[in-house]
């Protein structure tokens, strides 16, 4: 009997001394505002609280791992395990070895591989672990995916009254289950992630961005980032802003929708486009550029240093560039840092507007080809009635501050605003040339959109990539070239199935886009007929391009070569035989001057005669005798 007693002593000394050990921890921990607050946030019963700390006692405590071993009668059971720990505490539950009890279902704990769940080794997850020791750091799992959101300098008060409609929002529905989404769209997304981050400042929440394109695909991995996601959300008071400006929908849409159904902490859209989820209450909000007031604060904040002088710079700038804060600020940095305070008020604003078109420019290169534009007017050869009307087309682009908003136009209407331009003839007749000149002229760039790139086959797409090549232009007023229209704008058809409906809503979507755009839009067709008559009522001004006769021709080939280039015995009168376009001209020229220069001759009509026949069979003419007639 007293054998039996001394080994019954024995094996329960080491549960005593555990017991004791951990007991300890909790005195000690209980005074920790960690332990408290996670007990609190994760409704922790004493039983599970009591796992924990054993669980963290095994991380920093080196007396724990011998033990457990010593309590399990095991040298290899070096660890604890839910047997232990049923053992070792009172007020045990079996409720809390479940997956859905709190230590399992948030991950606050794992299981590590074993046989059976009672001897399985059970470890305090790392996350845990840091939050314990006062230390806020993300999960390893989510560093990959999410990201810090940092708030970019202040707002316009535009934007702060949206920041703070935001916060509200949510601040009103604090006591529901679940929080309404908060969609911001537009076409600024640095602005929408300032106010996102500003709303969420105001609630005292930490932001946090994961990019559309990232969100996992498979219903197992999303599970999983959602029960790490929401469980940091908890311990650091975090909200998600789920960045989708990047993202093609149409690729991820399937895990994006599964995400917004299943998340169930606070989470922002970020988005040029509205989504929808018929499970959710979604709240949209679209952010605007700052109005021109704004701006002007802005830009006048910017250049008080230079006096008042500096005043009349600043309206052109505002009409011309439509920038946000952050836009703005990032001009002036660079402008700014490098000119003195002695600098004059023109050279300036070239300067500053410089900075402007280089600022807007990363927003539409991958939606357009912007064109380098070094034509003049001197380039240009047209009747006199069209050269005038492309001189007006400059003058109203140059006095927009002026009209609209000095006299008032735009107090009337802001519809109609936008300056549109048709360009209609054949071929080679200079429309794009006039489209270049017009860019050059006003100082601003040029860009010729891909309609290939911008029509697609799916219904509601084509909208969205003219949105989106509006949109970028609007913030640098860029001269849009519509090339070759009459593939986009072509008659609006009767509706006789969803593919005419479907083309007819295109082209009333551009309509409107057309009226609303603040900059200059050229379109250009080889066909005036085949645009649609709505769409003619709304362009400004028309330019018909046609076939130049003899003496137009002439003053083309008298301008065609640069005075750098040697030429010898030419006659341009019978050059300006040919019945070929101002584009034709220049191939023939360009031509025949690198046949000189392989030949280390100056340009002579035998060089231009060979040009013009490959020219010719190019456009699949004959070279008459009379056009070539005493040429060599």
């Amino acid at each position: 009997g007293t054998s039996s007693e001394q080994a019954s002593e024995l094996s329960e000394e080491p549960h005593e001394v555990m017991a004791e050990a951990i007991e300890l921890m909790v005195d000690e921990w209980d005074s920790t505002a960690a332990l408290v607050q996670l007990c609190e946030t994760f409704d922790l019963s004493t039983f599970e609280r009591d796992i924990l700390v054993l669980c963290a006692g095994m991380e920093i405590d080196a007396t724990i791992g011998p033990l457990c071993a010593l309590a399990q009668s095991d040298p290899q059971k070096n660890f604890p395990t839910m047997s232990l720990a049923l053992s070792l505490f009172p007020h045990t539950h079996w409720s809390a070895l479940t997956s859905r009890s709190p230590l399992r279902r948030w991950r606050l704990i794992e299981l590590n591989k074993g046989l059976g769940l009672m001897q399985r080794p059970m470890q305090l997850n790392e996350r845990i672990l840091h939050y314990l020791a006062g230390i806020q750091q993300l999960d390893e799992l989510l560093q990959d995916l999410v990201k810090p959101v940092r708030g970019n300098g202040s707002l316009v008060p535009s934007h702060y009254e949206q920041a703070l409609e935001l916060a509200n929002t949510w601040a009103k529905a604090s006591d529901r289950p679940t929080l309404p989404i908060l969609q911001l769209t537009g076409s600024n997304p640095t602005s929408q992630t300032d106010i996102a981050w500003y709303a969420c400042q105001a609630l005292d929440l930490k932001l946090y961005r994961l990019a559309g394109k990232d969100v996992p695909a498979t219903v197992k991995e999303l599970g999983q980032f959602l029960q790490l996601w929401e469980r940091e959300a908890i311990l650091s008071r975090s909200a998600l802003m789920l960045d989708c400006t990047e993202t093609k929908l149409e690729q991820h849409r399937e895990a994006i929708d599964r995400l917004l159904e299943q998340i169930q902490s606070p989470l922002m859209i970020n988005s040029r486009d509205r989504l929808h989820c018929p499970t959710r209450s979604i709240v949209n909000v679209e952010i605007g550029k700052p109005s021109h007031q704004e701006q002007q604060t802005q830009w006048e904040t910017h250049l008080d240093d230079f006096g008042p002088e500096m005043a009349p710079v600043i309206p052109a700038l505002v009409t011309q560039f439509n920038l946000s804060r952050p836009e703005i600020d990032a001009v002036c940095d660079h402008v700014l840092s490098q000119v003195d305070e002695e600098i004059s008020p023109p050279e300036l604003k070239q300067q500053l507007w410089q900075g402007c078109r280089t600022q807007s420019r990363p927003q539409m290169e991958n939606l357009a080809q912007r064109i380098t534009v070094k034509a003049t007017w001197d380039d240009l050869v047209l009747p006199e009635a069209q050269f005038q009307t492309l001189k007006t087309v400059a003058a109203q682009v140059r006095q927009r501050v002026k009209v609209y908003e000095q006299w008032g136009f735009s107090n009337k209407n802001m519809r109609g605003l936008g300056i549109s331009a048709l360009f209609a003839g054949p071929s080679g007749t200079g429309k794009t040339t006039a489209a270049e000149i017009l860019a050059q002229s006003l100082n601003l760039d040029l860009y010729r959109i891909d309609l290939s790139a911008v029509v697609s086959k799916y219904i509601g797409e084509t909208e969205k990539n003219l949105r989106r090549v509006f949109d970028a232009a609007e913030g640098g007023g860029a001269v849009l070239l519509f090339d070759e229209a009459d593939a986009l704008f072509g008659k609006r058809s009767d509706v006789k199935d969803s593919h005419d409906r479907h083309a007819n809503i295109e082209v009333s979507y551009l309509l409107q886009r057309m009226e609303a755009y603040q900059g200059l839009a050229i379109l250009t067709t080889n066909m005036k007929g085949a645009l649609d008559s709505a769409f003619m009522r709304r362009i400004r001004f028309v330019v018909q391009f046609t076939f130049p006769d003899v003496s137009q021709r002439l003053e083309i080939w008298r301008r065609i070569f640069p005075k750098e280039t040697p030429t010898q015995d030419l006659s341009m009168e019978r050059l300006a035989r040919l019945q070929v376009a101002g584009g034709s001209i220049r191939n023939i020229a360009l031509n025949a001057a690198f046949l000189a220069a392989d030949d280390e001759e100056p340009v002579q009509m035998k060089h231009l005669l060979i040009a013009a026949r490959s020219e010719y069979a190019k456009l699949e003419k004959s070279l008459t005798d009379q056009e070539i007639k005493g040429w060599v």
